[in-house]
C-alpha cells in the first residue's frame, strides 16, 4: 500500500465504484438482455461483463498495486484462486443475474476489501431500489449513511431465515438442500429464498432477516463484503457447522448474538 492510502479512501473509492456499476445495472434492469448460460441455470449477462470491467478499471486507477478476485474473471478464467496477504478486491459485479434476468428488483453489486485475509472494506449496492450497505472493520454498518444493528429476536420459532438452493441440478444435492429446509422449516417462522447471497447477509445485518445460511454457493466474491456488514452491525457470520466462518470455503451462515447456538443445533440437525 502506498503511505497516505486510507481505509476511507478504499470505502470512498468502493462506494464510487459501486454507484458507477450500478448505473449500469439501471439501465439494464429494463432492457431485453442478452442472456448466457454458465450451468444449467446458472446465467450470465454483457452487463455483468461490463459491470466487472467498470469496477476493476476503476479500482485499478486508484489502486495499481492492489491484487482482484472476481466472479467473470476469475470463475470463467479457470475457477482457481489464491487468496494471499496482499490488499485484494473481491467483487461480484451483479449478485443476483437470474433475478436481473427476471427483472426481479433484488441485485447488486458487492464490492469487498481484504487485508492479510481479513476483510477490511464492504460495499453492497442494490442500485434498483437505490440502497447502499458499508462498512469498515470495527467502525460499524450503515445502509444509507445510517447505523444498522442485527435484530434483537431470540426465539427460533419467531425467525425470519433465508437461504438459497443454488445453481447446481445433481439431484443428491437437490434433495440435500430441500431435505435440509423441510426439517428446518418446522423450527422457524418462515423461509425466504430471494436470489442474491450479499443481499441476504445485508438482510440480516440490517434486522430484516434474522437469520441465513447457504452451502456452495459461487465463491468468496458472494460473502467478502456481506461477511463484514453482518459483523459490523453486531451479527455473527460462522460456518453452517459451528466452526469459523473461512472467506474461501463456499459456505455461510449469518445470525444474530441470540440464536446462535439454536440456529447451529437446527442446522445440525437438518443435515
Amino acid at each position: 500500500m502506498r503511505q497516505n492510502d486510507s481505509v476511507e479512501e478504499f470505502v470512498d473509492v468502493a462506494i464510487e465504484a459501486a454507484k458507477k456499476a450500478g448505473e449500469i445495472i439501471r439501465r439494464g434492469f429494463y432492457k431485453s438482455k442478452h442472456v448466457e448460460h454458465k450451468g444449467v441455470v446458472d446465467l450470465v449477462t454483457e452487463t455483468d461483463k461490463a459491470c466487472e470491467d467498470l469496477i476493476f478499471n476503476h479500482l485499478k486507477q486508484c489502486f495499481p498495486s492492489h491484487k482482484f478476485i472476481g466472479e467473470e474473471t476469475t470463475a470463467a478464467a479457470s475457477g482457481d484462486f489464491e487468496l494471499t496477504d496482499e490488499p485484494t478486491w473481491i467483487v461480484d459485479p451483479l449478485d443476483g443475474t437470474t433475478n436481473f434476468v427476471h427483472g426481479f428488483p433484488f441485485v447488486c453489486v458487492s464490492i469487498g476489501l481484504t487485508i492479510e485475509k481479513k476483510p477490511v472494506v464492504g460495499v453492497v449496492y442494490n442500485p434498483i431500489i437505490d440502497e447502499i450497505f458499508t462498512a469498515i472493520d470495527g467502525r460499524g454498518a450503515f445502509l444509507n449513511g445510517k447505523p444498522i444493528k442485527v435484530s434483537s429476536e431470540s426465539q427460533l420459532i419467531k425467525a425470519l431465515v433465508a437461504t438459497e438452493v443454488g445453481t447446481n441440478r445433481d439431484k443428491a444435492i437437490v434433495d440435500a438442500t430441500t431435505g435440509r429446509i423441510n426439517r428446518l422449516l418446522f423450527k422457524v417462522r418462515s423461509l425466504r429464498m430471494s436470489g442474491s447471497c450479499a443481499l441476504n447477509l445485508c438482510g440480516v445485518a440490517c434486522g430484516r432477516l434474522d437469520l441465513f445460511y447457504e452451502i456452495e454457493f459461487g465463491g468468496p466474491w458472494d460473502v467478502a463484503a456481506g461477511a463484514l456488514i453482518v459483523k459490523e452491525a453486531g451479527g455473527l457470520v460462522l460456518d453452517p457447522s459451528g466452526s469459523e466462518f473461512d472467506l474461501t470455503a463456499r459456505r455461510v451462515a449469518a445470525t444474530n448474538p441470540h440464536l446462535k447456538d439454536a440456529f447451529i443445533n437446527a442446522l445440525n440437525e437438518s443435515e
